[in-house]
């Protein structure tokens, strides 16, 4: 049996029927703490095999690896992108596409004659190892133990830890997806086990800020629609109309969120979606029936809603400076206003301000408008609406995309080359971005949460949203998430943009710029930027070969 293997780069994606032409070579050392992927590609001629057959794959390392395998899925796109794009696209056909990376079964693989697929090589270095090169072995075997390939591939360690993330990075977890698409009660201790485990994985890929369901987050619902409740702050009401207010919820989360490795609490949004002209829905204990007393009908700027936040929201940062977490808390008031809005939003302010002293409010927002009438201090531009922001020099700027952002700028749909997904690391990097948010980490519902969805059949929110910017992860059958190539690929990212802090910790901040800008046609913007995936490799290395050679001369000295 004469079974084709190709290595290939993280930065390839594999469709069924095209022969891989390697893009790049792929990337030659890693630093401490940081997992290094790449691909191997595997094919069978029809005319050798005529059925779909089962093969054993096994990996092997030097002694202080550790290796791990999962096979790359396909999965439907209706939706790829919009119609009227730019150019930069593997394909904007409708088909299948690589994104899950699946748990091998026995460690075997499917075999599918005349189709392309793939293994997804993650390899790491314990923290305890001495060795300088590792050779990591991967071996493809017939049912009957026959050898059929075998693929090697040597990484070098530098003997550096990757510094801390300083970049603030939040995934918008969907809670109530979890709980509709496992079908357990919201806040269950069923569903309490699956918020932690996604949210751990979330941790693992560099997320490091949590969205915090005060009370259900008020995030594509369709207006006058409703989303399933999910409420951390259990509310009551007296019979004289008095608010009082049980934060224990809230507690049990904060403690799980730093135990899996969070960092920063994001409040979830006081205020509704695209404008703040309402309340999010809240449910509390009214003469013993849980019950909504606030939602879509409630004006925002009325006098209940006002009452009610000047209730909550003392004995709220009361509890959490008694947690001792104040200056790891954002507030939000709206998402994605825009200047017809100017005024809701304003009024929304003008009730959260006074009892928000000391405390960050950011939100996303592309009109320069609401940062220059001091409205928000910390805006988020999207990057395709940032140039303003910088050119104002907005301190401690965030910035975001969704699928609105499909020109010309980074972005992660799955019809996108891996490479516009990784190359945000540049831009982060040169313009001192603070932090970067996306709205979808689980989001498995049609567009305005209207109907639940398999991920795994549906992959562009119904098609509302190009497939790729509702979720980045899949829900496993064990109640484990599932990881995608596009969160896999976005890590590299965050990885690049620690390595290219570490150089600039042992040089300048100058000598880094002009490695990254090395050989390009014009200055790295969030618009402009080598579209070439040798591009990413070859800087990557030689960051990686700047930092050993500094690494070594100050050892020399010592």
């Amino acid at each position: 049996m004469n079974l084709k293997v190709k290595k290939l780069s993280s930065l390839e994606k594999l469709f069924l029927h095209e022969e891989p032409v390697e893009a790049c070579s792929l990337v030659e050392s890693v630093l401490r703490g940081e997992k290094y992927s790449f691909q191997i590609a595997y094919y069978i001629d029809p005319e050798e095999v005529a059925v779909a057959q089962y093969l054993r794959v096994e990996a092997s390392a030097a002694p202080g690896m550790k290796v791990k395998l999962s096979s790359v899925g396909v999965v439907p796109s209706e939706m790829p992108t919009y119609p009227k794009t730019d150019d930069d696209y593997l394909t904007k056909r409708p088909g299948l596409f690589p994104d899950p990376l699946l748990e091998l079964v026995d460690g075997n693989i499917k075999l599918l004659p005349g189709q392309w697929r793939s293994i997804w090589v993650e390899a790491e270095f314990a923290e305890e190892a001495r060795i300088q090169d590792g050779t990591v072995t991967i071996r493809f075997l017939h049912e009957d133990g026959m050898e059929l390939a075998e693929v090697h591939h040597e990484i070098h360690l530098i003997d550096r830890v990757l510094p801390k993330q300083t970049l603030i990075h939040t995934g918008w977890f969907h809670y109530d997806c979890l709980s509709t698409h496992y079908g357990v009660e919201p806040l269950s201790e069923q569903h309490w086990t699956l918020i932690e485990r996604y949210m751990k994985m979330a941790t693992e890929y560099g997320m490091n800020m949590i969205l915090t369901p005060l009370f259900t987050p008020p995030l594509d619902t369709k207006i006058g629609g409703d989303r399933p409740t999910v409420q951390l702050v259990q509310v009551s009401v007296d019979d004289e109309g008095r608010y009082s207010f049980d934060f224990q919820r809230l507690r049990r989360f904060v403690d799980m969120a730093l135990r899996v490795g969070m960092e920063y609490f994001e409040m979830s949004h006081l205020f509704t979606q695209w404008g703040a002209t309402a309340a999010p829905k809240i449910m509390a204990e009214v003469a013993g029936e849980e019950k909504a007393i606030f939602g879509w009908e409630t004006d925002a700027s009325g006098e209940e809603y006002r009452k009610f936040l000047d209730t909550l929201l003392p004995q709220l940062t009361s509890a959490l400076e008694e947690w001792g977490i104040k200056e790891r808390c954002y507030f939000h008031i709206s998402d994605e206003p825009n200047l017809e809005q100017l005024d809701s939003y304003r009024r929304a302010c003008e009730i959260m301000k006074p009892h928000l002293q000391g405390y960050k409010m950011l939100d996303a927002l592309s009109d320069y408008e609401f940062y220059e009438s001091g409205l928000i201090k910390n805006p988020i531009p999207s990057n395709d609406h940032i140039e303003p922001f910088l050119a104002a020099k907005v301190p401690n700027l965030w910035t975001y995309y969704c699928c609105a952002q499909h020109i010309k700028v980074s972005n992660r749909f799955m019809s996108m080359p891996s490479r516009r997904n990784r190359i945000i690391a540049t831009q982060l990097y040169k313009y001192d971005i603070a932090g970067f948010l996306h709205w979808g980490y689980n989001f498995w519902y049609t567009q305005f949460s209207i109907q639940a969805i398999d991920p795994y059949a549906v992959t562009d929110a119904g098609c509302a949203f190009p497939s790729g910017d509702a979720f980045l992860v899949y829900p496993g059958r064990d109640g484990s998430p599932v990881a995608s190539i596009r969160l896999e690929v976005f890590r590299e990212a965050l990885y690049d943009l620690r390595a290219m802090k570490l150089l600039e910790s042992l040089t300048s901040k100058e000598f880094v710029m002009s490695i990254i800008e090395e050989g390009t046609d014009e200055p790295i913007t969030f618009s402009e930027y080598p579209r070439n995936e040798q591009y990413i490799v070859d800087m990557r290395n030689r960051i990686n070969r700047e930092i050993e050679e500094r690494l070594g001369t100050a050892a020399s000295i010592m």
